[in-house]
């Protein structure tokens, strides 16, 4: 804030707008400073110099002032960090440390931070499109389960569960999705799934034409608040039907049962 208002004000009296900088923060930080009085009493030096001492300040030889400002720049440089993860950090943060490094040298710091983040943002999509999974149940038992006795499910229905957020890095993944012949209800488990993108819906919505397509209904259950929010603001709860959605495993296996046990009872009569 004070940077912003202090480039507004400058502007007013024909100065030139600036970028914040490290440089003084580290020199700050390196001899001491540790609480926002010493940035306070830094600038208020810097203004006192500026308005009264300049005439002063122009005296001081431009090699004293050169050598300060290559103990900074070595202060700052923070060469045992960079040596340290580039033997330890992975792969992928070396080659983003190492481009940043080198379009700095080359080019500027408002480049090397402009690519760097885009290389950091596209390894973190990465990263959490990995740690997305998409898998289905065992028939007759679930190790992992919440509650610790064994499930018995009816042969036409299948259970997957996902694990991780849904978005667009990993909407490929639904695809492993599959039914079988027998297949009546398919029980989606997302207690897993933390957040829903509409790339993520749009992935849920070709599962539903999919299931439809092959007579099989989609159950879901434990959906957070998230995912519930974005499927009811895309009318993908109204599609599937709010009965559908069940607040546990539990809820929705049983909800199944009760469903093909009134398929069979409209069969018979």
């Amino acid at each position: 804030m004070a940077q912003g208002t202090g480039n507004i004000a400058s502007v007013l009296f024909g100065g030139i707008p600036a970028t914040g900088a490290i440089a003084r923060t580290a020199a700050n930080v390196k001899n001491g400073g540790r609480t926002p009085i010493a940035g306070i009493t830094h600038s208020l030096v810097l203004l006192l110099v500026l308005a009264f001492l300049m005439p002063y300040a122009a005296l001081i030889p431009m090699p004293t002032i050169a050598a300060i400002l290559v103990q900074v720049a070595y202060n700052m440089s923070g060469w045992r960090n960079f040596g340290h993860l580039c033997k330890t950090a992975s792969k992928g943060a070396v080659a983003t440390l190492l481009i940043t490094f080198g379009l700095t040298v080359a080019v500027g710091l408002v480049a090397a931070i402009a690519v760097g983040m885009t290389i950091t943002i596209v390894l973190f999509l990465k990263m959490l499109s990995e740690e997305t999974e998409v898998s289905g149940w065992q028939y007759y038992c679930d190790q992992n389960s919440e509650v610790t006795h064994l499930r018995e499910l009816p042969k036409s229905v299948r259970v997957y569960e996902i694990n991780g957020p849904m978005f667009f890095g990993m909407t490929d993944r639904i695809t492993d999705i599959s039914v079988k012949s027998f297949t009546k209800y398919l029980i989606i488990r997302m207690r897993g799934v933390p957040s829903l993108d509409s790339t993520g819906m749009n992935a849920l919505e070709n599962l539903y034409s999919y299931c439809r397509s092959n007579g099989v209904n989609l159950i879901f259950s434990h959906v957070n608040e998230q995912p519930m929010k974005t499927m009811r603001h895309a009318g993908f709860v109204d599609l599937v039907g709010e009965e559908h959605f069940c607040a546990s495993i539990d809820d929705a296996i049983a909800h199944a049962r009760q469903l093909l046990g009134e398929e069979e009872a409209g069969r018979e009569a």
